[in-house]
């Protein structure tokens, strides 16, 4: 009874609060405003209860925005670590690259050293070879000036007068027999299709002049890196023209007619002065670097005494 009392209370003080109207028209009155105040509150409880669905959907979505937020911020750390790793690597191989930068550019200086000391000695290799064949051009045109002459005498003929003959090319010297000429063509014709002086290597600096760490340099080559004593060939069937010793090393000058090629930084040697050569022969072997451990041969071709680009000379790998 208790229970059922309490369960109802709100019904008998509404009932209490109607028939203790004054009249009627207050008693209708305090009805209609319970009923009012009655719908009121259902409106209120439907509204509090949407609210609160609302409240709870966006308490899910806050708490999966704060799950994923802290998700990110977790990866963003592991990023920022990686970063800061990275960062140190970097700061480390910029101290060893400043720390090595010295040795860097003094063994540039002596590459550079090194070809121009072998440039010159190869220049001057190739004008020995053209004044000399010059001289022995000069020296066959004296000795038929000549013979033509005792043979105008024994015939009791007018000796023929001296013709002045005008100063010889280059091309004109080193081309002065058929046989040196026949090669200069061979040579001409196979453009773009001579083997490589090693059979494996990669071209460091190629034909020109360049600038590396402040340092000039005029290569009238290509340096290409091989293997450890690698043999090194000629590129075309020739002449030796000089065997140079530089160094420590060596430097061969191959004649092809008017062409030239020059083969440098040669631990050894397997050929001599004025010995034929065929196509692929080996003759040396590739010296090493003691500072560097990298093996390097210097090749370079020329036309009489111009250099040209030897890339464009040889075959594509």
């Amino acid at each position: 009874m208790v229970l059922f009392a309490y369960r109802n209370q709100s019904a008998y003080n509404k009932l209490m609060f109607i028939f203790a109207a004054k009249d009627f028209n207050q008693a209708y009155k305090r009805l209609k405003y319970l009923q009012q105040f009655g719908t009121y509150r259902e409106r209120q409880a439907k509204y509090i209860q949407g609210t609160e669905k609302d409240l709870n959907v966006k308490i899910v979505e806050l708490d999966k925005d704060k799950q994923e937020k802290h998700t990110l911020l977790i990866d963003q750390e592991k990023e920022k670590t990686t970063l800061s790793k990275e960062k140190n690597n970097q700061l480390q191989v910029v101290a060893d690259l400043t720390k090595h930068g010295g040795q860097l550019k003094q063994q540039l200086q002596d590459v550079q050293a090194r070809v121009a000391r072998a440039n010159r000695e190869i220049a001057a290799a190739v004008r020995r070879e053209i004044e000399e064949a010059r001289r022995a051009a000069e020296e066959k045109d004296r000795l038929t000036a000549k013979n033509e002459a005792s043979k105008a005498r024994a015939e009791n003929r007018d000796v023929p007068v001296a013709k002045v003959v005008a100063k010889r090319t280059t091309s004109e010297v080193l081309n002065s027999t058929p046989e040196a000429a026949k090669l200069s063509n061979d040579f001409l014709g196979n453009k773009g299709r001579l083997p490589w002086p090693v059979t494996q290597g990669n071209v460091l600096h190629g034909f020109g002049t360049y600038t590396m760490q402040g340092i000039r340099i005029d290569n009238s080559g290509l340096e290409i890196q091989t293997a450890n004593d690698a043999p090194v060939r000629a590129v075309f069937e020739g002449e030796v023209s000089r065997v140079v010793p530089l160094s420590g090393t060596y430097i061969v000058v191959i004649r092809h007619g008017e062409y030239f090629t020059s083969y440098s930084n040669l631990k050894s040697v397997s050929v001599s002065n004025g010995q034929k050569v065929s196509t692929k022969q080996n003759i040396g072997t590739a010296a090493t670097d003691a500072s560097t451990g990298q093996s390097e041969v210097d090749f370079s071709l020329s036309k009489g005494e111009t250099p040209v680009n030897p890339q464009i000379w040889l075959q594509d790998k």
